[in-house]
């Protein structure tokens, strides 16, 4: 019943004044506002709360907007608050200062963050309400001053409840396409009014997207005396919408004298070159050909003492030289030879030479000799002539043992006049066993070692 009675006869929005009672900040913002005669209980979602720009305290007077809710369950009243201002001048300056605070803390006033404008820009974005006369006097500045700058304008609300959410909007809209439309800077601009009317640009939202854009960023707000937050951001802050368009855009008619004046410069000094070039061209003239004349008549005498030199040293003159050195040493050998044989008996000299050399070759005949018959004494010749024989295997190396030997080996026996083959058929380990000799072949009788009286030997 109250429920509906507050839908049917009770307007969907209300505007209460009051004081801030039992503050509770929570995810959301818990309050009572109240007066002399009643209290009502508040909350404020915190999307509606970051939106506020400070934060109330217990006892400040505000001015809440909502609408009012009955919670049957719980049988109680609620105002849905979605937007809180505080009372008098002195909340604005609160609310002001206190957003300086954080901002300042997070480093967005910090000069050495902003960045510079362009030098020559092509093409400007103006973010302001097109019935201003703000517009106006930026274009008026930019036609004057720098015609060739072309100017974009983004229409939107400078002032009222949405306006802080449309700037927000076209300041980050132009920073993420000022690539596709050309966009060098932004000015974000408006002409005087009073605190409430410039507040929109004491939004966070906006500082935010001023900080974050891509282009840099002019703030010209009110008039001179007027400070918002977005001028405290941007990377250019201007007292007036015509100083902005004066400091963001070059000066044509500057310019043309700069480059008039720089060309006259430029004249003067090349006619000064060109004459200094020239008295340094004929003074280096001079000088070079001083120089060339001394430096060939230096040449030419090292090559004349190359050239004596050369000749000293030719193939001829040296083999000449030596040719000569040669043939003086010669006379000098010859005439001491003369003068030592001159006094030498040859004859003499020769024939004792030869009896010593005889005497020599006798001595050296006579040890031949003797090494000879020393050798013959103990030669292997001379040991089978005494009556001994030598038995050899098949690769003619000799037999020292018979275990040395094996059934069926051929075997050869050397003696001093001749050699016989036998054939190993049997071994009983006597000394005389395994020895076969072929059948006596018919032959003259010969005088042996045995006729002699000397040993017999078995084997091949």
């Amino acid at each position: 019943m109250i429920d509906g009675t507050l839908r049917t006869h009770f307007p969907q929005r209300v505007r209460v004044v009051g004081e801030i009672s039992q503050f509770r900040e929570r995810t959301h913002w818990y309050f009572d506002l109240k007066d002399a005669e009643a209290v009502i209980s508040c909350v404020m979602f915190a999307a509606a709360a970051r939106k506020a720009g400070f934060t109330p305290t217990i006892g400040q007077e505000v001015v809440i907007s909502g609408r009012v809710e009955f919670y049957v369950k719980q049988g109680r009243t609620t105002l849905m608050v979605d937007r809180i201002e505080p009372i008098g001048e002195g909340a604005l300056d609160l609310a002001f200062r206190k957003l300086c605070d954080e901002l300042r803390g997070l480093g967005w006033f910090n000069e050495d963050r902003k960045r510079r404008l362009p030098a020559f820009p092509q093409r400007i974005a103006v973010v302001t309400s097109l019935t201003g006369a703000a517009l106006q006097d930026v274009l008026d500045t930019l036609h004057r001053r720098s015609p060739m700058v072309e100017v974009a304008t983004v229409d939107v609300r400078v002032q009222g409840e949405f306006a802080a959410n449309e700037v927000t909007s076209a300041v980050r809209w132009l920073g993420r396409r000022h690539v596709e439309l050309g966009v060098d800077a932004v000015l974000v601009t408006r002409g005087g009014g009073s605190r409430e009317d410039l507040w929109a640009f004491n939004d966070r939202e906006l500082a935010r997207a001023i900080v974050e854009c891509e282009v840099p960023v002019v703030a010209a707000i009110g008039h001179e005396t007027d400070t918002t937050i977005a001028e405290l951001v941007a990377d250019l802050r201007c007292a007036t919408p015509t100083q902005a368009a004066v400091r963001i855009a070059p000066d044509a008619s500057a310019l043309n004298q700069q480059a008039e004046s720089l060309l006259l410069r430029m004249r003067g000094a090349m006619i000064r070159c060109t004459h200094l070039a020239t008295t340094e061209s004929r003074d280096r003239s001079v000088r070079l050909d001083s120089a060339m004349r001394h430096r060939i008549a230096g040449t030419a005498q090292r090559l004349a003492g190359l050239h004596a030199r050369l000749e000293r040293h030719r193939p001829i003159a040296v083999y000449a030289h030596r040719e000569q050195s040669v043939r003086r040493a010669q006379s000098l050998l010859t005439a001491a030879m003369s003068g030592v044989f001159r006094h030498i008996d040859l004859d003499a000299v020769e024939s004792r030479l030869r009896a010593a050399m005889q005497r020599s070759a006798g001595r050296f005949q006579d040890r031949v000799e003797q090494v000879d018959r020393a050798l013959e004494l103990v030669g292997p010749a001379a040991v089978l002539r005494r009556g001994y024989s030598v038995t050899l295997d098949r690769d003619g190396r000799a037999v020292r043992s018979a275990s040395a030997v094996a059934l069926g080996d051929r075997l050869r026996t050397r003696f001093a006049d001749g050699q016989v083959t036998s054939e190993v058929v049997h071994d009983d380990g006597r000394p005389d066993a395994g020895l076969s000799l072929p059948p006596p072949r018919p032959r003259k009788r010969r005088s042996s070692p045995a006729d002699a009286g000397g040993p017999m030997l078995f084997g091949e």
